[in-house]
């Protein structure tokens, strides 16, 4: 870096080139713009990803435009993130969205929440519901493709 700038006189030759070498030339942003509007019309949350993850990813498209000029408000925000989750996510989406303001929603505040369902979700499919313990407790541990392969035998 120090070899591009040490012909420079002045400070202000100093500055000038460096904002050209870090951020580039107006065409070199307005192309960093497109791209970065292009990741974050695209984005989706992916399989498999956790909301942390997805957050993280998200946070970091943000970032990039905000650093290039392009703010959303955090209702745009919020619905973007709503419509990039799976469909596995609609009850909840569709829930946050009759019950809260989302003008008034900051983008924290609903990935928080997104977090909080989702661990909700793991707890429950780790835990076996009163009716699968009932169901244990009174089916003998016969497979269902075994009852089903024996009933056909008989």
């Amino acid at each position: 870096m120090f070899s591009k700038i040490k012909t420079c006189a002045t400070a202000k030759e100093i500055w000038e080139k460096l904002v050209q070498i870090c951020e580039g030339s107006d065409e070199t942003k307005e192309n960093k713009l497109t791209v970065a509007q292009q990741k974050y019309e695209a984005i989706k949350m992916k399989d498999g990803e956790t909301m942390a993850d997805f957050d993280e990813r998200f946070s970091a498209i943000i970032i990039e435009l905000n650093s290039l000029g392009k703010e959303y408000s955090n209702r745009e925000l919020v619905l973007k993130v709503m419509r990039a989750l799976p469909r596995e996510w609609d009850v909840k989406t569709m829930a946050m969205r009759e019950s809260k303001d989302l003008n008034k929603m900051e983008l924290h505040d609903l990935f928080a929440n997104l977090k909080a369902y989702e661990f909700e979700l793991e707890i429950r499919s780790e835990a076996p519901s009163e009716f699968e313990l009932e169901t244990r407790s009174e089916a003998p541990s016969t497979s269902q493709p075994t009852k089903a392969l024996a009933a056909v035998s008989a």
